[in-house]
């Protein structure tokens, strides 16, 4: 974004945070929707809205390199990736497109050059979005993961205690009675869809726990990252409509302001406070009034769900598509159950749930001999460093016992290394220890529909057939 666009939604948002006392959240962005809309009958919107029409991906080999275009968010969806960024690591390791339908940005692409700049976040700001393109108008949401220190480091480590190894170990019997409760569910021998029968249900039911979220309505959880995560302006996602992610930005302030308050209540009766994310936010005297900053607050809730949902979502339908894949290596895990917490750092590395994250140069850099300049948008693609042979050897590989299988930089690297990285890793062991112990095979029985977008790496639909074990 501009300078100038930067400081309208500067001034927007103490606008916002200066009336958060009197008017309710929701309807402040309810109004902030009815707002933009006006502007935009008036004087048009401030920039144009991406249009995607999906076309067959061409083979990276007839394209010039100027022409190659990693945001194409159907690049992921027709699963074509792997060549573009293959052949970007060999000729053009530190790549420019200047002709993108989000603008112009670099390309970083291999291993080490990522970890460069993930470490280096004085030449690397995070500010304003970690995303390629734009929220909406109107709606600009801050978190703790698009911020720069010292801001980061404190919002970071008021809610990181809930994924403290203390935390996690007590968290373990809840994990894996729930999981087995949904795998006890499961039909056997006919197709269902494992993405929504199991990963979106297990996922809703952590995210519920640990933000104290009314169980019963835990649906609603992955609904709004699917809509936070999901617009065509950000990631190249399939929701065209902006109006999406401000609805779901309302729905999401008027559920949290409802329990945040209902909270403040009881702690102020004398309730000693809970050990879930909210609770650590208002024990904090850096964020306890977070509340009164509609866009700070809509911003980490909704990074605190999109990244509780979309890295172990994912990573748990792409496990059973890679072990269909690489058959051998199912039959490797089921004679050696020890190698499955080996195995969930190779699932994380092969799936790369999240394929890029994005920094804005704070100076000119020089990397790979080009000139990156100061205020240039620069993405890490952690899906191509986690398949670049200099640094895993066959890396489309998927083996279960791989040597560094651990070195992934799924998580990212540096101060804003992923936050939930163990519950993540801890969820996958526990889903892998209960699936061997009821089913002898998972089998995928049709092509998987991966989600749209150039961020988010996921599954909308994997159909399998279960085997019970004998």
């Amino acid at each position: 974004m501009s300078t100038q666009i930067q400081a309208i939604d500067a001034i927007q948002t103490r606008v916002v945070n200066a009336t958060s006392r009197v008017v309710p959240m929701h309807w402040q962005i309810r109004g902030l929707k009815l707002l933009v809309n006006a502007k935009k009958k008036i004087i048009g919107p401030r920039r144009p809205m991406p249009n995607f029409v999906e076309t067959p991906i061409p083979d990276v080999s007839t394209l010039a390199l100027e022409d190659i275009d990693l945001s194409n968010p159907f690049l992921y969806r027709q699963d074509q990736w792997r060549a573009y960024f293959k052949r970007l690591r060999d000729e053009a390791p530190v790549h420019y497109q200047k002709n993108s339908a989000f603008g112009p940005f670099w390309s970083v692409t291999r291993y080490e050059d990522i970890l460069f700049v993930d470490k280096n976040h004085e030449l690397f700001s995070s500010e304003p979005l970690i995303v390629l393109g734009d929220f909406p108008e109107g709606l600009p949401v801050e978190m703790f993961i698009a911020m720069d220190p010292p801001k980061h480091d404190v919002q970071r480590r008021s809610v990181q205690g809930v994924v403290a190894p203390r935390n996690l170990k007590e968290m373990e019997g809840l994990i894996r009675a729930r999981t087995g409760e949904v795998l006890d569910n499961l039909p056997l021998d006919e197709a269902f869809n494992w993405v929504s029968a199991v990963s979106k249900e297990l996922t809703g039911r952590m995210l519920a726990t640990l933000l104290d979220f009314p169980y019963e309505e835990r649906h609603k959880l992955i609904d709004w990252s699917d809509r936070m995560a999901g617009t065509a302006a950000a990631t190249g996602g399939e929701f065209a409509d902006e109006e999406n992610m401000f609805d779901a930005a309302a729905d999401m302030a008027w559920s949290f302001s409802q329990l945040w308050r209902d909270k403040e209540a009881r702690r102020a009766a004398g309730e000693a406070p809970g050990f879930d994310l909210i609770s650590m936010l208002q024990g904090s005297e850096d964020t306890q009034d977070m509340i009164n900053r509609p866009m700070e607050f809509i911003g980490n809730l909704a990074l605190l769900i999109v990244g509780g949902n979309d890295t172990t979502r994912n990573s748990m339908s792409g496990g059973v598509l890679a072990m269909n894949q690489f058959p051998g290596e199912f039959a490797k895990l089921k004679a050696n159950p020890e190698l499955i917490p080996n195995m969930v750092s190779e699932i994380i590395r092969w799936q790369t749930p999240l394929a890029h994250m994005r920094r804005v140069a704070t100076q000119d850099v020089e990397l790979r001999g080009q000139t990156i300049k100061k205020g240039d948008r620069v993405l890490m693609w952690y899906a191509s460093g986690n398949r670049d042979e200099r640094k895993f050897e066959n890396p489309d590989d998927f083996i279960i016992d791989r040597e560094g299988a651990r070195h992934h930089i799924s998580f990212g690297y540096g101060i804003h290394r992923c936050m939930g990285n163990r519950l993540a890793e801890l969820q996958l062991r526990i889903l892998w220890e209960e699936l061997l112990k009821r089913f002898d095979s998972i089998e995928v029985v049709d092509e998987p529909e991966r989600v749209q977008s150039n961020f988010v790496r996921g599954y909308s639909r994997l159909m399998v057939k279960l085997t019970a074990k004998s």
